[in-house]
């Protein structure tokens, strides 16, 4: 019985083996294939990231972009309206000086200073700050030439010498300050501040 038993044992030894060799190999293809599909789930959530990380790119700069179109839009009307604003307060001077179409210049007058109002309060809502200081000391100096154009219109002949300087006054003390806030909005828009 020993060469029997021998001839068995290593037949049990070699269909064992033939059997473990099969479930080794079984073992190995699941885990390659289990780190295939991890490699892959693994991908996917970085492609994932990064198609994120591109919108979120893609949104902001979207959103600069709209921003700076929003201050575009916001700095080119108020810069129209203060000029247009103080261009009327000579025009009225004009008038009162010629003394005629003075009830007309006035209503000029009176149509740009609400159009500059709003478009200034309009800024006040979009603009930085780099921008809101100079456009807020230009409004202020509007604001004081306007008074004293009215005050001065009220009795031109009390005032004669004042609204004969005033012309002079609005070029050396107003338009200065409406020439520092176009040049705060053209350096935040990043527009080159040559001899525009």
């Amino acid at each position: 019985m020993g060469a029997s038993w021998t001839a068995l044992l290593i037949a049990v030894v070699g269909v064992a083996g033939t059997l473990g060799a099969a479930l080794l190999t079984q073992s190995r293809a699941d885990r390659t294939k289990r780190m295939e599909l991890q490699a892959a789930a693994e991908q996917r959530r970085e492609e994932r990231g990064h198609a994120e990380e591109l919108l979120r790119a893609e949104q902001a700069r979207q959103g600069r972009h709209e921003s700076l179109e929003r201050r575009r839009a916001c700095y080119i009307t108020l810069n129209t309206a203060a000029r247009q604003y103080l261009t009327e307060m000579t025009n009225h001077l004009h008038a009162l000086g010629r003394d005629e179409g003075v009830a007309t210049s006035l209503e000029n007058l009176e149509a740009a200073r609400l159009a500059y109002r709003d478009s200034y309060a309009e800024s006040q809502m979009i603009v930085p700050k780099v921008v809101s200081r100079p456009a807020g000391a230009a409004k202020e100096r509007l604001n004081e030439a306007y008074g004293k154009l009215r005050r001065y219109a009220g009795d031109p002949t009390t005032y004669a010498a004042e609204l004969s300087t005033m012309e002079a006054e609005l070029h050396q003390e107003v338009w200065p300050y409406v020439g520092a806030m176009k040049k705060a909005m053209r350096a935040d828009l990043g527009v080159e501040d040559g001899e525009a």
